[in-house]
């Protein structure tokens, strides 16, 4: 072989595209899929993966079904089957092994299929959408909301320092109120200049006992009930 005919070798081989597997993938989860629609959907995912950019990566099932090869690959293994419901299959059964994660989101006219990497990122992720953290933006990308300020944040940034004593409370209110309550609350404590944990914790306690309703409805609620009867009526304050 002429040295012309090497050096087109190596140009074409420094061109092609690599693909990294991850070496738990190669050493630990390939050797037990017993499926080849899997094997060829999980190896279509690691690759495609490694194409996007961004912080938040992610596959779209409709990525997934767009792909010719992958799916007239899919097509061989499915006999008279139609490829997409092989692909789900497929996709059903990486998620069960653990290579890969998958969740839901609402967007408008329906739902999307997400998948991401099972790692430490892509769990974090995928937590977010869970959450409710995640909402779709224009053309069908995905724009990830900042996260939301810890209880302990809000109390130091909205009421004053955060002692050891103060920390030891607010871990016992998340345990017992649903986080809109707490946010709440710290936020009437703010409005009424009355910046305490006490304070915050009494109007916690009335809610879990009276109900959230009367306190959170406003001045429409008490503009109401003055006008149904007729004179203003005390209201109530911790």
């Amino acid at each position: 072989m002429s040295a012309v005919n090497n050096n087109d070798r190596a140009d074409s081989a420094r061109r092609e595209a690599f693909v990294r597997l991850p070496a738990r993938f190669l050493a630990q989860v390939a050797p037990q899929i017993d499926c080849l629609a899997e094997l060829k959907a999980t190896l279509f995912f690691l690759a495609a993966l490694q194409q996007k950019e961004g912080d938040y990566r992610f596959l779209g099932l409709d990525e997934f079904l767009a792909d010719e090869r992958l799916m007239q690959g899919l097509a061989l293994d499915g006999g008279l089957r139609a490829p997409a419901d092989v692909l789900g299959d497929a996709l059903e059964g990486a998620a069960r092994r653990g290579t890969i994660l998958s969740a839901e989101l609402n967007v408008s006219g329906g739902r999307r299929q997400l998948y991401f990497m099972n790692d430490d990122h892509g769990s974090a992720l995928r937590q977010r959408i869970l959450a409710g953290e995640w909402r779709p933006a224009a053309h069908r990308e995905i724009e990830v909301l900042p996260a939301r300020p810890t209880l302990y944040a809000l109390y130091e940034e909205n009421i004053g320092i955060l002692t050891p004593m103060i920390a030891d409370a607010i871990r016992e209110a998340e345990a017992n109120y649903r986080r809109e309550w707490i946010e709440e609350a710290l936020r009437i404590a703010v409005e009424r200049n009355a910046r305490n944990w006490r304070y915050i914790a009494k109007i916690l306690e009335r809610w879990q006992q009276e109900g959230r309703s009367l306190e959170t409805g406003g001045r429409d609620d008490r503009r109401r009930r003055r006008t149904a009867t007729g004179k203003r009526q005390r209201t109530v304050r911790p």
